[in-house]
């Protein structure tokens, strides 16, 4: 297979509609990774592809939880088909996963894929089907490392004993919200979805436990409502487990019950991306940070010289998650454009160069400046 009519392709705007086509024989793959091994056609401004197959368990019943900024929530079901909904902004056609392996296998992706991650959802049958999904990957393509992107709600402490055995090298949690009041606002009982936030903390000190240091890791949203105070708190708590934080902005998704919420402040963004990036892989400690009485970053805890040779760098704001072969602290899954527009970037999916890092310098200080095509374009307000 070499091209996108020698493998089976469904979903909006392809074969037909996904019907009953169901994991673990089918599943989804993000329109990034899809390009990538050429399966759609299209191009990624500045970024060539993504380094992480991003796949989502499938189902024509779909997901069940209701969290009330995603796009695959259970109340779109009147108004669109599973299969048709958009998730972090973008669709995921639905392809035959034996078809999908054979394309890897033969070497599609160009060897661009550093990592694989299996993304879970609320659905009976999801605990089982990843594990089905996770097996065969493994004994097919092994080089290729495997992350989980868990449903806490459904597992208990053996399925994960058995992921890791399975082959899974590192396991995340999407706690999303920063604190208990916004996860119960936005995806537990409040919006008629079945998430708790004990639970999810049960099942991400499991994952310290058999996962171990380093592997496993916790998605965290900003800009649904807490201060930079409480996000890089819970950061803290996150690496003082052993666990690494990988950090999404707030961008409403068409269709959600949050598609009116504003797209987080990136002065807020960029703060709280360099904070983040000093707790994970500097030691710098939260405790030694200054907050105003709003909670927003005044002080870092560095020295002013040492903290502007971090920012010129611009890794701390690239796109965080699971890393790749490139170096720990350059994420693998590098999610073109999945919180913001390539107008408007806000999680970076490539090696920012000297223009980037003096618009980001302009936003850490306030200025209301875009990241994009035209550098140095305001936001008109």
């Amino acid at each position: 297979m070499s091209n996108s009519e020698e493998i089976h392709l469904y979903g909006p705007g392809h074969q037909g509609p996904v019907l009953a086509h169901t994991s673990p024989e089918y599943v989804q793959l993000s329109t990034a990774a899809a390009i990538t091994v050429g399966l759609l056609p299209g191009q990624m401004y500045r970024t060539a592809c993504t380094h992480c197959l991003n796949l989502l368990v499938t189902y024509p019943q779909g997901c069940r939880a209701n969290c009330s900024y995603c796009g695959l929530a259970r109340h779109r079901e009147e108004s669109r088909d599973y299969s048709e909904r958009n998730f972090i902004r973008v669709d995921w056609p639905t392809v035959p996963y034996a078809e999908l392996i054979e394309k890897i296998q033969q070497g599609a992706d160009r060897g661009q894929f550093q990592r694989m991650c299996i993304s879970m959802i609320t659905h009976p049958k999801s605990d089982q089907d990843t594990l089905t999904l996770l097996q065969q990957w493994v004994t097919a393509v092994p080089q290729i490392p495997v992350s989980i992107l868990s449903n806490p709600t459904s597992l208990e402490y053996d399925d994960l004993v058995e992921m890791k055995r399975l082959g899974a090298d590192i396991f995340t949690v999407a706690i999303d919200a920063a604190t208990p009041e916004i996860f119960e606002r936005t995806r537990g009982a409040s919006v008629q979805s079945p998430h708790r936030w004990d639970k999810y903390w049960q099942v991400l000190e499991w994952a310290a436990e058999i996962f171990g240091a380093e592997q496993f890791g916790a998605h965290i949203i900003c800009g649904m409502g807490e201060s930079e105070k409480e996000i890089l708190d819970l950061c803290q708590r996150i690496c003082d487990m052993g666990g690494h934080n990988h950090m999404f902005a707030f961008y409403p998704e068409q269709g959600s019950m949050m598609e009116d919420w504003p797209a987080v402040d990136k002065t807020q963004w960029r703060r709280v991306q360099l904070g983040r990036y000093l707790i994970d892989y500097l030691n710098v400690r939260v405790e030694t940070m200054h907050f105003d009485a709003a909670g927003r970053v005044e002080e870092f805890g560095l020295e002013q010289i040492e903290l502007d040779q971090i920012i010129a760098s611009g890794t701390p704001f690239r796109t965080s998650g699971c890393p790749g072969s490139e170096a720990t602290d350059i994420s693998a899954c590098n999610r073109p454009y999945g919180d913001s527009m390539p107008s408007d970037i806000l999680s970076i999916p490539y090696a920012p160069l000297r223009g980037d890092i003096a618009v980001i310098q302009k936003q850490l200080q306030g200025e209301k400046v875009k990241l994009g095509p035209e550098i140095l374009d305001t936001d008109g307000d």
